[in-house]
């Protein structure tokens, strides 16, 4: 009756070994490190930095507990803050020796202690948030007004496409401020004008006007439009943000919108303000131009005046271009770009795929200028730097580009990679900064930790000394629960915060309560006059069903909570509801484990240890209700 066979004890087991050995990281902490990153769009971090970073360290005569590349960046760690910072300084005196121009980012950051055998088995400990583990936090602003700018000169460029494509002459189109106006000879072209365009361009409002002897047409953003523009170029800039920090190896940033035009960034870990501005800083633009060749041009290259409408800029081998001031096309619309070979060649090429309307840009573009080259540049930090700069050999439509010419493997793969990281779609600033030290983070860990102890403790006590050695079975049980959520948490690679350790301690709280409701019907089977097994039976059974609904409605609450919550709710929802499944299997699969294996085997049991069995007095016919 009360036995348990091989197999349900084998997955108890099991369970055990795995909570432990999954939960184990966390208790190694975490230790200071420095973070070498890219400080260019067009450098990249690879294992051949590696051997310099421990050179530099060795001059410095800071010693590091290890020097690998991780993801996109390489990593030291140091036993103490002291020589982090020294170490900081050594590399990036070494790696940067021109400071106004540094090619790499050096930046203060924090690794976990746990060794490699326990990596090795991907037993990695929890992530921690901003509030635990310390970091910076921004909030910033994106530029919606610059947003609808772009979008109007953008459609000033649509509006003479799709009129050429339509055969219908104009005298010019305008920009003023957000509204682009046309011009025509006379009043039956505009007509004919505006049909065309109001079926081509369902976001615009168009209005007739007069200008003398011409006819005007003037078109402005439609306000649903416009706001769904805002929208659109919010989402783009957090799409951006997220492609460009996560190739930098930050651990678990939070990026998430606030409001209709800000930007909450947070990076973990990382302690020097500086620096975070220079990972968000690496935000980039990306603009399509021809390049100019003419003899006036290359005159301008040599000392000469530049012609009107071209500027000069640099490739990646330092040699100067001039390039159009005209932009064909804009980051927004590449929607991936991939390596690959050239059919023909074998060469290393960059596969680009463009949305309709880049394409049909595209196509028109190409057309007009075979055998004339046009340049992709990335702009950072207010600088421009020409990526490659392919000659135009045939019309390409279909919106499929190849981008090829001279490129090794290693450069295809990098000019890809920046391409399809994004632009963004609108400027953006920094508008608040905050930066929360380790040592807050370390007071807060401490405190959340006694918390959840402490309230372990006053749980565990109270159950040994109201249901006896029921109330051990109980507190091992609720001990199990404790080390599968840590466990999980940890598998998952989930983000613990401080609403996250309160989740834990409301969990030891739920989840003892369904021990109290099984010891409480054993309790009264037992003052029912049923045997000792048979009590420890009927306990299990009938209180199975009021347990199961009572954390069925508190889990449809915790999911409510995590699908409408955001931040710190969602964090403690996350928590909430793994902490109701581990006391499921916890309160009620392990607790009867122990029970089976101490009473199990017992067949004349005559008594168990639940503490005081309060019985009715003799005379009384009513029998008292059970607690829970």
């Amino acid at each position: 009756m009360n036995r348990y066979p091989w197999w349900k004890y084998a997955i108890l087991v099991v369970a055990l070994i795995v909570g432990l050995l999954y939960a184990l990281p966390n208790l190694y902490g975490e230790a200071p490190a420095v973070q070498v990153s890219s400080g260019k769009a067009t450098l990249k971090v690879t294992a051949e930095l590696v051997p310099r970073v421990e050179g530099a360290l060795r001059e410095a005569g800071a010693v590091a507990d290890f020097v690998q590349l991780e993801g996109n960046s390489v990593r030291a760690r140091f036993e103490d803050t002291d020589t982090q910072i020294k170490a900081k300084d050594a590399i990036a005196k070494a790696l940067n020796p021109d400071p106004a121009d540094p090619g790499y980012i050096v930046a203060l950051n924090l690794v976990s202690r746990s060794p490699a055998w326990l990596s090795s088995l991907h037993a990695l400990p929890m992530y921690l948030g901003l509030d635990l583990r310390g970091g910076v936090h921004f909030l910033m602003q994106v530029d919606m007004p610059a947003a609808l700018d772009r979008r109007v000169e953008a459609l000033g460029a649509d509006m003479r496409t799709v009129l050429r494509d339509k055969n219908i002459r104009h005298a010019g189109v305008n920009r003023e401020g957000r509204r682009v106006e046309l011009r025509f000879r006379d009043a039956e072209t505009r007509a004919k004008a505006r049909a065309v365009l109001t079926e081509a361009l369902p976001d615009l409002n168009f209005a007739d006007a007069e200008d003398g002897r011409d006819a005007l047409l003037r078109a402005t953003i439609k306000p649903e439009a416009a706001l769904r523009l805002q929208d659109q170029a919010l989402k783009q800039n957090i799409n951006t943000l997220h492609n460009r920090i996560n190739e930098l190896g930050v651990a678990e940033p939070v990026i998430q919108q606030q409001g209709a035009d800000r930007v909450v960034v947070q990076l973990p870990g990382v302690q020097d303000t500086a620096k975070a501005k220079d990972i968000i800083g690496r935000t980039a633009t990306l603009e399509v131009r021809m390049v100019d060749d003419s003899p006036e041009a290359l005159g301008g290259l040599n000392g000469g005046v530049l012609p009107l409408g071209t500027e000069r800029y640099q490739d990646r081998n330092g040699q100067p271009i001039v390039v159009k001031k005209a932009v064909v096309l804009t980051g927004e619309n590449l929607t991936d770009a991939q390596p690959g070979f050239d059919g023909q060649t074998q060469e290393p090429t960059v596969n680009l795929t463009l949305d309709g309307k880049g394409a049909r840009i595209f196509r028109d573009v190409t057309r007009e200028n075979v055998g004339k080259r046009m340049a992709i540049l990335l702009f950072e930090k207010g600088r421009g730097e020409v990526v490659t700069a392919p000659v135009i050999r045939a019309e390409i439509g279909g919106g499929r580009v190849q981008i090829s010419g001279r490129m090794t493997t290693q450069e295809a793969n990098d000019t890809a990679l920046l391409l399809r990281a994004g632009s963004l779609a609108a400027p953006m600033e920094i508008i608040e900064e905050r930066t929360i030290g380790p040592s807050l983070g370390a007071e807060n860990i401490s405190k959340g930790f006694h918390s959840v102890m402490w309230g372990f403790a006053a749980i565990a006590v109270f159950m040994c000394a109201y249901y006896m050695l029921f109330g051990v079975f109980s507190s091992l049980a609720l001990a199990l629960n404790l080390l599968l959520l840590t466990a999980i948490l940890s598998m998952l690679q989930a983000t613990l915060t401080l609403p996250g350790i309160a989740a834990i301690a409301l969990t030891l709280g739920m989840a003892i309560d369904a021990n109290v409701l099984i010891n409480e019907r054993v309790r009264e089977e037992l003052r029912n006059g049923a045997a000792p097994q048979t009590a420890i039976h009927l306990g299990y059974e009938r209180a199975f069903a009021t347990i199961l609904d009572s954390n069925i409605t508190t889990l449809i609450a915790g999911v409510a909570l995590l699908a409408f919550g955001s931040g710190p709710v969602r964090g403690f929802a996350v928590v909430h509801c793994l902490g109701i499944l581990t006391s499921m299997f916890s309160a009620v699969l392990f607790s009867r484990g122990l029970v089976n294996l101490w009473y199990g085997r017992q067949k004349k049991l005559k008594s168990v240890s639940i503490g005081q069995i309060w019985k009715p007095e003799a005379g009384t016919s009513s029998v008292p209700a059970p607690r829970g």
